[in-house]
């Protein structure tokens, strides 16, 4: 056989490999709405940014098996669409927001992060502003399940029972806490985190609380039957920390890896 023809089978050898690879490559349909640091949509939902799609890409690249591609969602349809099947799986949720009733497959992420209280410091003055809610205006996270309100993200029960102002945007609420046009905002530590390194003379404006309102404990849920599984997305999710390729993707959106490897 000539080197001309051993080359040139060699060369489909690797072609139909890599063909049968892709072939049985499946496809997971991790859902996500706006919710800074972790994704961060534009407002057509035509740009995503933030943790997760960091993770997914990250996820590609670590393995063949599974393709992880992002479906955008919103925070009260996001139900509907996993149950419905538009997607398979949701990364850092938890199931104290609305998916009590609901069947799910579900494992720890071991990666925890909190929502803190934040006022001005002119006003504030010290850790006794944060014992109290009463006569204050809050800038709140539109769809949000806050510890404080008992998890009912409802916008009546928000605006008349703690006079809040409901935006999209963690940015917006601390700016408007900045020029003063409201008393306290609820954001999450590492969003809060990335912004005053931003932004470091607001740091000296602003009084952020010692209590938490909560500490996520995040988890992955997936959909029943969905042929990639909580544990087993663990599994790649240790696999990648194992590699020394969890931490900085954490570590760009403010967020410290304390997964065991």
């Amino acid at each position: 056989m000539g080197r001309a023809v051993r080359c040139w089978l060699c060369w489909l050898a690797v072609l139909l490999t890599a063909g049968q690879a892709q072939a049985h490559q499946s496809e997971i349909k991790v859902g996500g709405y706006d919710f800074p640091p972790y994704v961060m949509l534009s407002e057509s939902n035509s740009q995503v940014r933030g943790l997760v799609p960091d993770l997914l890409n990250a996820l590609n690249a670590y393995q063949q098996r599974w393709h992880f591609k992002f479906v955008p969602t919103s925070t009260k349809r996001r139900y509907r669409d996993l149950m419905d099947g538009r997607y398979d799986m949701i990364l850092f949720e938890s199931r104290e927001w609305g998916w009590q009733s609901h069947d799910l497959d579900s494992a720890s992420l071991g990666l925890n992060d909190a929502e803190v209280y934040v006022a001005q410091l002119s006003q504030a003055q010290d850790q006794s502003y944060f014992d109290s809610f009463a006569d204050k205006n809050m800038a709140l996270f539109n769809g949000y399940h806050y510890q404080f309100a008992g998890f009912n993200s409802n916008p009546e029960f928000l605006r008349e029972q703690f006079n809040a102002t409901l935006t999209y945007s963690h940015e917006s609420n601390l700016r408007m806490l900045e020029r003063g046009r409201v008393d306290m905002v609820v954001v999450t530590e590492s969003f809060l985190r990335r912004f005053l390194q931003e932004n470091p003379e607001l740091g000296k404006e602003f009084l952020v609380s010692q209590k938490y309102d909560q500490v996520y404990r995040h988890e992955v849920l997936a959909r029943r039957g969905s042929e990639l599984s909580a544990a087993k997305l663990m599994k790649l999710l240790q696999g990648l920390n194992r590699a020394g390729q969890l931490s900085p993707v954490l570590e760009r959106h403010g967020l410290h890896n304390s997964l065991p490897e």
